[in-house]
C-alpha cells in the first residue's frame, strides 16, 4: 500500500526542521511512543538504527527504525520493521514562505501474516494514522516556538 500526505506548518522551515530532527521531541507529539532507543551506527545517520516502543490501546509494539537518507530538509527516509509490518517512510519539507512550511510524507506498507488481513479490510487506518501525527507534529510546532 502506497501513499502520500501533506500538511502545512505556520513556521519557517528551520525551526520545522530543527524540531523535526531532534529524536527527543518524538515523545512530544508522537502518540503512543514510550521510549527511543539507539541501537547502532551513527544516531541520526545514514544506517543508523534505533528501537521504538509504542503503546497503542492495550498492545505494546517494538519498531526497529532504519535511516535510509538523512539529507533535510529536502529528505529523511527510513525503514519501519515490527511483527508483520514494513514500511518505508520518506519525508520532505519545502519553504513555501519565510513563515510556512509544506511537511510531505510518503509511505510504503508492506504486511505480512496477521497484519496482511488488517492492511487489506483496513487500509484506511494506516492513513489515519499517518495524518493524525502529521497534525500532531504540526501542533507541536506552532506551539512549541
Amino acid at each position: 500500500m502506497h501513499f502520500t500526505q501533506e500538511i502545512e506548518i505556520e513556521k519557517p522551515i528551520d525551526t520545522v526542521v530543527g524540531l523535526y530532527d531532534n529524536p527527543d521531541n518524538l515523545t512530544k507529539w508522537m502518540e503512543g511512543l514510550l521510549s527511543y532507543e539507539h541501537l547502532s551506527g551513527t544516531p541520526g545517520e545514514s544506517g543508523a538504527k534505533a528501537k521504538m516502543h509504542f503503546k497503542m490501546g492495550r498492545r505494546e509494539i517494538e519498531m526497529v527504525e532504519t535511516i535510509i537518507t538523512r539529507n533535510l530538509p529536502d529528505e529523511f527516509s527510513g525503514t519501519y520493521e515490527a511483527k508483520g509490518l514494513y514500511n518505508v517512510m520518506k519525508s520532505t519539507f519545502k519553504e513555501l514562505s519565510p513563515t510556512k512550511t509544506l511537511y510531505t510524507t510518503e509511505n510504503e506498507f508492506q504486511f505480512t501474516g496477521f497484519m496482511k488481513i488488517m492492511g487489506f479490510l483496513m487500509p484506511g487506518a494506516f492513513k489515519k494514522q499517518s495524518m493524525k501525527y502529521m497534525i500532531a507534529f504540526k501542533d507541536f510546532v506552532e506551539k512549541e516556538s
